[in-house]
């Protein structure tokens, strides 16, 4: 099966007989010419809901642009300094193409070129482009947290698409937090989208073996720490790890949540893993940019797309890569924007069956390269959808099922991409955990997690904030050994305001150079998807919430049981009364602006950590008439 044919839009075409080959037909059967004539280019999509998918209505931009007053002319006139004729304003769709590029993001450095083939293929099939810049969240640079930033970039995403007379819009997303914020704006106004994401970067090599980004990042890093390679080693590995454009090539946030587009149908098939240096990248951009037109003219929302059915393809698809934890958060604050209640037990419940397929890093010893060449998500959908873990027939913005695009999907290396029989790792869905520790809710990975640690007590070294953890961490005075459980608290969505990737705390050099590599964390902060470890997350109630995470000291037991989902603080009820009467919660971390708004209205980890005034699918109104 070819590349273009799995996309849906380049089956090979019939230019039909010559015209002298169908004159002697013609004159005795002329219905069979008709049955010559070539097929459309683009599948229909069926009818899937309440809304008829084939209904004509007038475009949203006609709003805009049909007005034959003052206001027309403003609107025509100040686009016509473009160039644009007039008959671009009578009727033709017009597609926003919502690009997050910048330099200050180097996984999305690459969208302008995107961009412009997003803009061809709108061309192509006869829309109306036009772009228009949104907040880029890149991990690398933002400072505390791209995370903090996710829900006002959806703010912006969303009423840049609601103000703008805009009928249908490509989204481009790379670095992690950019797909959540863009697809969560798209779903709060619910009008017809693509999500076209920006590639995971070529596999870095150093010294003749493959390293990961993020994911050798850390590991070297602990090797710096401890002595075990120069600080010269370090910089020429920095320089080996990211060598073309794109996100993160381990199995990461980034491509998690590209897999994570693609499972839920909200991207063209391939979106997960063509490099993003490759030219069938920009192949998928620009038949994405054909694709929304139609999706237009047939009237095809988003929400008809993201559904209860695509989320929960989403979830076992999560487990079947390994993906990160991170997918957790992202995806129950984009259902519940579509209006799709979606919670932590779903998570459990979905992903507890699924086993992990794909050997990538953080989890396994490839990358995201290795994977497109083995035949990327296509094949572990296939996988699960033919041992009963996906639902066949959850519509795709192709306009064909999940099913119809993944059948014939076939595996080219099964040391990267496993079968369900015979599994990389068994149980890879995330591992919900609860607990008088966790009353709402933690998280595990257990395809990143060592198996001896997944049933563990321990005496907990507990750090009150990251700034006390950084303060005591390389000192070999500190009481702590492998059976003991690093607590880190306060870095949770309030606490440390965006809930940073700070999770998977440091070891102890003093352990690193005994050789230990792992010990049980457990903190109410994130963890980056290309990290590993036996790490607990996203505790919720979180500390600064004044959840019992707040209350743990140095020296109480606590008990991990991964299998039983179980979390356990043991200390009894009179002594957590005691000091939970002693406890104070933390001064506010500001006095004004975003920051503020955010501490106040973010909700807790298991919501989502969206703003609870942003919840709820909120339609697609044309803005208020400025006569």
């Amino acid at each position: 099966m070819t590349f273009g044919s799995r996309l849906g839009f380049l089956a090979p075409r019939n230019p039909g007989p010559r015209r002298e080959e169908l004159e002697p037909v013609r004159r005795r059967h002329p219905e069979l010419v008709a049955r010559t004539r070539r097929q459309p280019t683009f599948p229909r999509i069926p009818d899937n809901g309440p809304r008829p998918m084939t209904t004509k209505k007038p475009l949203r931009s006609q709003a805009w642009f049909a007005r034959q007053d003052k206001m027309g002319f403003y609107y025509r006139s100040w686009l016509k300094n473009r160039g644009f004729p007039q008959d671009q304003f009578d009727g033709r769709p017009v597609i926003g193409i919502c690009n997050t590029w910048s330099e200050l993001t180097p996984c999305n450095s690459h969208f302008r070129t995107i961009a412009e083939h997003v803009r061809w293929g709108i061309l192509e099939a006869g829309g109306f482009p036009l772009e228009f810049p949104v907040m880029s969240l890149g991990e690398t640079m933002l400072r505390p947290t791209a995370m903090l930033f996710r829900n006002l970039a959806s703010m912006v995403v969303e009423e840049s698409i609601r103000a703008n007379p805009l009928d249908g819009v490509v989204l481009l997303m790379g670095c992690d937090k950019t797909t959540p914020a863009l697809l969560m704006g798209a779903a709060s106004v619910d009008l017809p989208s693509i999500g076209v994401s920006g590639g995971p970067m070529l596999r870095g090599v150093y010294k003749g073996r493959p390293i990961g980004s993020g994911t050798n990042t850390i590991s070297m890093s602990e090797q710096l720490r401890s002595g075990q390679i120069t600080l010269h080693e370090f910089h020429e590995a920095e320089a080996s790890m990211h060598r073309s454009q794109g996100h993160c090539m381990t199995m990461g946030t980034a491509s998690t949540m590209a897999c994570m587009v693609e499972a839920l149908g909200v991207g063209m098939p391939g979106n997960a893993a063509i490099p993003a240096v490759d030219a069938r990248r920009n192949l998928l951009a620009r038949e994405a940019g054909r694709r929304i037109v139609e999706l237009v003219r047939q009237d095809v929302v988003l929400s008809q797309i993201l559904t209860r059915e695509a989320f929960e393809n989403a979830i076992r698809v999560n487990g079947g890569i390994g993906g990160s934890t991170n997918a957790v958060v992202h995806l129950i604050a984009m259902a519940r924007r579509i209006g799709v209640e979606l919670d932590l037990d779903d998570w459990d419940r979905l992903g507890r069956e699924v086993h992990c397929l794909v050997d990538l890093m953080p989890s396994g010893r490839f990358l995201m390269e290795d994977f497109f060449e083995a035949g990327g998500l296509p094949v572990v959908v296939r996988e699960l959808a033919e041992n009963g873990l996906i639902h066949k027939d959850a519509m795709t913005v192709n306009g064909r099922t999940i099913w119809e695009n993944n059948r014939n999907a076939e595996c080219w290396n099964r040391e990267v991409i496993r079968t369900v029989g015979a599994p990389f790792k068994p149980n890879g869905g995330i591992a919900v955990l609860k607990g008088n520790l966790a009353p709402d809710g933690a998280v595990l990975k257990p395809s990143a997690a060592s198996p001896h640690l997944m049933k563990h007590t321990g005496r907990a070294v507990v750090f009150e904030t990251i700034e006390d953890l950084h303060a005591r961490i390389n000192d070999d005075a500190l009481d702590i050994d492998e059976t003991c459980i690093m607590v880190l608290k306060n870095c949770g969505p309030k606490g440390y305001p965006g809930m940073a990737e700070v999770g998977n705390m440091p070891l102890p050099p003093k352990l690193l150079r005994r050789g230990v590599t792992d010990i049980v964390r457990i903190s109410d902060a994130r963890m980056s998807g290309t990290a590993y470890g036996t790490v607990v997350l996203h505790i919720a109630p979180e500390a600064a919430a004044g959840g019992p995470l707040a209350l743990v000291a140095t020296g109480d037991l606590i008990t991990l049981d991964v299998e039983a989902r179980s979390l356990h603080l043991h200390v009894n009820d009179v002594e957590l009364a005691r000091r939970r009467a002693a406890w104070t919660p933390p001064a506010p971390h500001a006095d004004r602006g975003h920051l503020k708004l955010y501490v106040e209205r973010v909700l807790q980890a298991n919501d989502g950590a969206d703003f609870d005034f942003l919840v709820g699918k909120s339609g697609a109104p044309v803005a208020r008439d400025n006569h």
